[in-house]
């Protein structure tokens, strides 16, 4: 039975309100934000599609990606917030699980990036799922462009109190080894394309939070039920076998590379990754495999 926040939703007209975003700077990603919104739209839990950063702002250029603040009535939030995977997986073609996005500023929802191969090259497409209760004070908050507004009924203090403590208890969720994996595919993406950018700054900050990735994949594969969850206590916990002495030499490698990588680097250090995970947890692989190949590969062909 099709679960109902995927359902089709009332027709669309060509009134997504798209002319205003392109009349302020006629991105060349325009057409994958309308591509995205149809596949959005057509789900009634769904009350907002706001495009927010760069394409809203009027500053995007070739390699920015597309961002939506997605409004979900609150009731229906964490069903459609399940099966967001499998929607973007067969409507979109993304090649990876939705990656859970820890640098996205806290607005009271959740933020997921995905991969989509989009007119022969890999796009970003960030996704952040706010209950619709929260919209008011996103767009005060932040600058946004509306694709589509639906004018959903007040919601019910059980649903938004409901709708809060889901998002609480998904930002407090550990992450899995493959979400982690997914996790350095992302983030090699989005290093690759500040080097192309020369923001030499930002390049710093993503490298350090890939080595962190690291060492959360080690921790969550050979210590989960670890007390640190730090950088302390790793040689205490880990050199204790073989495997883990392994994946700390690939740590060590990690953090003693250059402050500021080279795309090289990405490449060496998710090559270090792909054979940690293969060694420490196998199974965060299972149905990956060629998913990160054809990422890597869109990744040698940018």
């Amino acid at each position: 039975m099709p679960t109902p926040m995927l359902a089709p939703a009332a027709p669309l007209t060509a009134g997504f309100q798209l002319a205003e975003l392109a009349d302020a700077n006629r991105p060349a990603q325009l057409p994958l934000v309308g591509h995205i919104a149809q596949i959005l739209s057509v789900s009634p839990a769904v009350t907002h599609l706001l495009v927010r950063g760069s394409l809203a702002s009027g500053t995007a250029d070739r390699l920015s990606d597309v961002d939506f603040v997605i409004g979900v009535d609150d009731a229906l939030l964490p069903a459609f917030t399940d099966a967001l995977d499998d929607l973007m997986a067969v409507e979109a073609g993304v090649l990876l699980p939705g990656w859970p996005d820890s640098i996205v500023a806290d607005l009271g929802g959740l933020g997921y990036v995905f991969l989509i191969p989009y007119d022969g090259k890999l796009q970003q497409v960030d996704l952040y799922l706010a209950p619709a209760s929260k919209i008011s004070a996103i767009r005060r908050k932040v600058t946004c462009a509306a694709v589509l507004d639906r004018d959903p009924a007040p919601p019910l203090d059980e649903d938004r109190r409901r709708a809060e403590t889901f998002v609480a208890e998904r930002v407090a969720r550990p992450r899995t080894c493959a979400e982690l994996l997914v996790e350095h595919l992302v983030l090699a993406v989005l290093l690759r394309k500040r080097l192309r950018r020369g923001q030499r700054f930002v390049a710093y900050a993503e490298w350090h939070l890939l080595h962190t990735a690291t060492k959360d994949l080690i921790k969550a594969a050979l210590a989960p039920t670890s007390r640190y969850w730090g950088w302390y206590q790793l040689r205490e916990e880990l050199a204790l076998t073989p495997i883990g002495r392994a994946c700390l030499a690939d740590l060590d490698a990690a953090v003693t590379s250059p402050a500021v990588p080279t795309a090289q680097d990405v490449d060496a250090a998710l090559d270090r990754v792909i054979a940690l995970t293969e060694r420490a947890c196998p199974n965060a692989l299972a149905g990956l495999t060629d998913a990160v190949t054809a990422c890597r590969t869109y990744l040698e062909l940018a």
